[in-house]
């Protein structure tokens, strides 16, 4: 890559955002006192940090760099996700938010583990089936989200894929293990306010260049005219495949599976006011899918630049990832807007990123090392667990992301999937359903989980399902908690009242 004025100014931009992140990290160590404080903050966020925190956990680069794929490949059809996932935040803190925040701060519990352990009497199976779900999942998610950083650092300077790779985990690793879910949280609202600023200012950008929205909708629909229509309607090709089935299941993955997803469930342990949630759902929501629907606009717009032959995307296997940076690269022009453009996308990759590390660090360290292996160890040593247990986690994703999927999304929809199919059930009937049993619960997780890894593997390898593989195996989770549960004892009346089980949304005091 030839270094130029405008390349330095951008590297620059970059290096100072890097420093800001790891300056935090070093400031937020000093406050950390034990492991709640590691893990949760302290339970002191505010509402604005608490709601840019969830907003950029579910907002990922992913999001970008592959909602933006999904734009360029199926047009208007892929536009139902980015509505869904904004839900996501809405049915996270309304059906979530009030019991568990209250069940945090009179209990303790630190992490969703600790509420099914709390709420199904059972400190060893349920927790460590439940951990090891958690981790794998956030593995698959953190291969995603390494991937995005690597496409926007290798777009900009021209260096190799694993190079990029390594800058960005040395740099994400730094701040997070430093300053655990304080660092996490006052970074996410930097990276959250430069991720809003920056879809406001880049993806009309690109729409504009591109002609507007009416002749990115005469050009795609010269492709297809499906590409203009709400859903396909039916599978006549390999790129035909959001049919109204698909947009069905869809709807229940992304609205339910990531609201249950440990990593965006336990912001709300985190909150210091209750209060919070009487807002939040509605501002999350408009700010989401104010961000998530510039993506998919941005993403059409680029289609209508290749088709014209104004903008040509990389000769890999995951060009349509590239739209996005290609795109603004085409309208914007410039090393500085480059710049200003790649920190919003890091920025968005890593407020989801350090979340996840956060995550994978503390399943193991508190609800398998601290709680089943070594109920003794002190809270020094919990936390050195966490640390490096983080660092296996990026070292095992680094690997995993050198070789990415076509569409790097379905990345995402894949963990989400497991999610759904072996979170949802235990965590919905344990907050509302007194039937619900240890057993129960166990059960649902086990068969939600092993189902999806089967229906997973058909629709991958055999044949595509008419819907999305983790619903068919969420109604074996749904079975298997009801059928179980009616056979087997049903929990005291202790455990139910101290998690607040029942029919109702908010808890009295």
């Amino acid at each position: 890559m030839n270094w130029t004025t405008d390349t330095w100014i951008a590297l620059f931009l970059i290096v100072m955002y890097f420093a800001l992140l790891i300056g935090i990290g070093v400031w937020a160590a000093k406050k950390i006192k034990n492991s709640e404080d590691y893990i949760l903050a302290g339970r002191s966020l505010g509402f604005w940090i608490f709601l840019l925190l969830l907003i950029t956990s579910i907002c990922s680069g992913v999001t970008l760099i592959g909602g933006s794929g999904m734009g360029f490949t199926y047009g208007w059809p892929s536009i139902w996700d980015q509505i869904f996932v904004p839900l996501s935040a809405v049915f996270c803190i309304v059906f979530f938010g009030s019991k568990l925040n209250l069940i945090g701060k009179k209990q303790g519990i630190v992490t969703l583990e600790d509420y099914f352990s709390l709420r199904y009497e059972n400190t060893r199976e349920l927790r460590m089936l439940s951990a090891v779900i958690g981790i794998l999942v956030s593995l698959v998610y953190l291969v995603g989200q390494y991937t995005a950083i690597s496409i926007v650092l290798v777009w900009l300077f021209g260096i190799a894929h694993w190079q990029a790779l390594l800058i960005a985990a040395a740099i994400i690793t730094t701040y997070t293990v430093l300053g655990g879910l304080y660092a996490v949280s006052w970074t996410g609202m930097i990276q959250g306010l430069i991720l809003i600023f920056g879809m406001l200012i880049f993806a009309p950008m690109i729409v504009m260049y591109a002609g507007g929205l009416e002749h990115i909708n005469i050009v795609l629909a010269s492709i297809d005219p499906n590409f203009v229509m709400p859903a396909f309607p039916e599978r006549y090709a390999a790129y035909a495949y959001i049919t109204p089935e698909i947009i069905f299941s869809f709807g229940v993955l992304l609205i339910v599976g990531l609201a249950c997803a440990p990593h965006v469930v336990s912001n709300v342990l985190a909150v210091k006011d209750i209060r919070y949630f009487r807002w939040a759902p509605l501002i999350a929501f408009a700010v989401y899918l104010t961000i998530s629907m510039l993506v998919r606009f941005s993403g059409m717009g680029v289609r209508t630049l290749v088709e014209e032959g104004t903008v040509v995307l990389p000769d890999v296997v995951n060009a349509a990832d590239y739209s996005f940076v290609y795109g603004i690269s085409a309208a914007a022009g410039g090393m500085f807007a480059m710049g200003l453009f790649a920190v919003m996308i890091l920025s968005a990759v890593m407020s989801t990123t350090d979340r996840l590390m956060l995550t994978v660090g503390t399943q193991f360290s508190w609800n398998i090392f601290k709680i089943i292996l070594r109920p003794e160890a002190s809270e020094k040593q919990v936390i050195r667990i966490s640390q490096i247990t983080m660092l296996v986690a990026v070292i095992i994703s680094l690997l995993l992301a050198i070789n990415p999927p076509e569409v790097l999304v379905f990345l995402i929809f894949l963990a989400i999937g497991l999610i759904l199919a072996s979170f949802a059930v235990p965590l919905i009937a344990g907050l509302y359903w007194r039937r619900a049993t240890t057993a129960g619960a166990i059960a649902s997780m086990a068969l939600g989980l092993v189902t999806a890894l089967g229906f997973g593997y058909y629709d991958q390898f055999v044949e595509k399902l008419p819907m999305h593989f983790s619903i068919y195996a969420l109604m074996f989770s749904i079975a298997a908690m009801i059928i179980v549960s009616l056979l087997t004892q049903k929990n005291s009346n202790a455990a139910l009242d101290s998690t607040y089980t029942g029919g109702y949304l908010h808890p009295k005091e």
